[in-house]
């Protein structure tokens, strides 16, 4: 064997050695995949996890639907389930893109809070044709073909809450003739019933009080949203300047209509909202907002999980579990620890 030769085959026999020694290792480290995060929060999904529950609400940047989301990952992680919560962005489409996504990733349930409760029908629909239940929580299903399609609805009594905003507008005005008006959200199935409660507690009144009577004047939208309702309140108060009170179907809409009301330089005007967040009742505390029938939303997810639980047991589930209000006052707020 010449020199030239002897250093190609030594040089051969050396890298063979090199590849034998470290594909060993190589493999190891390409087989290793990254965890995913899942959830509200940053649990990583588990080998040993038993589902995975797929929520959709409405938006992640209100306080209400926020707590929910992480109080269903919280609970689903009792039971061995990983969470995924996403926010639609207050957009139909996006959510009903997500259940799509939610029906490729093969999810043991999938959870809606529907921004449009009637468009999200065909969605819920497609979920359940590829077997997987559905559940919505604090808002519902308004389209007929796909409301059956719901295996349960876990909710506040929205309709008994309007009711209770209705007699708190009437305590407001203090028995007194009085223009009114609504910031409305016709798109989301528990406004509706919010809307339906309060305008039934406020025509009977009419009904009894003729010479009392509280006139409806505007019922305009305000999305649920500081800013739409702001100016929607400003639309108000060009049309019905002598406008006595506004009721407002959540705390976003109530603080949004607040803050139009000190701009105009008519903070006289009475703000009856809805929904008990922090912020709603500290404006309570000070004056801003007269009254909430309060929600419980940690209550709405716990209920939610522990349906799901059910579900996959093979008990037989009610369509439909709807959490009780209560009324918010000022005296209310003065005792309450948690505010300022």
């Amino acid at each position: 064997m010449n020199r030239r030769n002897f250093f190609r085959c030594t040089l051969s026999r050396l890298l063979g050695a090199i590849c034998l020694f470290t594909l060993p290792i190589l493999g190891g480290c390409s087989s290793e995949k990254p965890p995913q995060k899942v959830g509200a929060g940053d649990q990583t999904q588990s080998k040993a996890s038993k589902g995975v529950i797929c929520v959709s609400v409405m938006n992640l940047t209100n306080p209400f639907f926020k707590t929910i989301g992480d109080t269903i990952a919280t609970e689903a992680a009792k039971l061995g389930l990983e969470a995924i919560v996403v926010s639609a962005e207050m957009d139909p489409a996006r959510q009903s893109n997500q259940v799509k996504d939610f029906i490729v990733k093969k999810a043991a349930a999938i959870v809606l809070c529907p921004r449009d409760a009637m468009a999200i029908g065909p969605a819920i629909l497609e979920a359940k044709a590829a077997g997987i239940p559905v559940f919505t929580a604090d808002t519902g299903c308004t389209d007929p073909k796909a409301k059956d399609a719901v295996t349960s609805h876990i909710a506040t009594d929205n309709l008994e809450g309007g009711r209770q905003a209705g007699k708190a507008m009437i305590e407001a005005l203090g028995g007194k003739a009085s223009k009114i008006a609504i910031l409305d959200y016709p798109e989301a199935e528990s406004c509706i019933l919010r809307v339906k409660g309060f305008e039934e507690v406020i025509n009977d009144h009419n009904t009894k009080n003729t010479s009392k009577s509280i006139q409806i004047t505007r019922k305009l939208p305000g999305n649920g949203l500081p800013e739409p309702s702001a100016r929607g309140t400003e639309d108000i108060l060009q049309a019905v300047p002598e406008i006595a009170a506004i009721f407002c179907i959540n705390d976003p809409s109530a603080l949004g209509c607040r803050a139009a009301l000190e701009k105009a330089g008519k903070t006289q005007v009475l703000i009856i909202g809805f929904d008990g967040q922090k912020e709603g009742k500290q404006a309570i505390k000070e004056g801003k907002i007269y009254a909430d029938p309060i929600q419980f939303p940690e209550k709405i997810a716990q209920i939610t999980v522990e349906s799901i639980r059910k579900y996959r047991d093979g008990e037989k589930l009610p369509r439909e579990i709807l959490i009780p209000t209560g009324l918010y006052r000022k005296a209310d707020a003065e005792k309450d620890s948690e505010l300022k």
